[in-house]
């Protein structure tokens, strides 16, 4: 038996790719949101990170991605 015709016996499968669509859609949204309300200093210092080479900058930052220590 193949395995389209276990899908076509399960009663309520249309459920899931609606659903998969529903979580992908909000995921997308949130990013989207993250990015253009999000901090500018703390994309920069993040596109920064790899270039600096001081150890002032491998410390983590505990106030949030708001507040971005220079």
């Amino acid at each position: 038996m193949k395995f389209i015709n276990y899908l076509e016996s399960m009663t309520g499968v249309g459920i899931y790719p609606l659903t998969s669509l529903i979580i992908f859609f909000v995921f997308f949204i949130g990013v989207a949101f993250f990015i253009i309300f999000g901090s500018k200093e703390y994309f920069n210092t993040l596109s920064n990170l790899p270039l600096n080479s001081s150890n002032d900058t491998l410390t983590p930052n505990t106030k949030g991605y708001d507040e971005v220590t220079k």
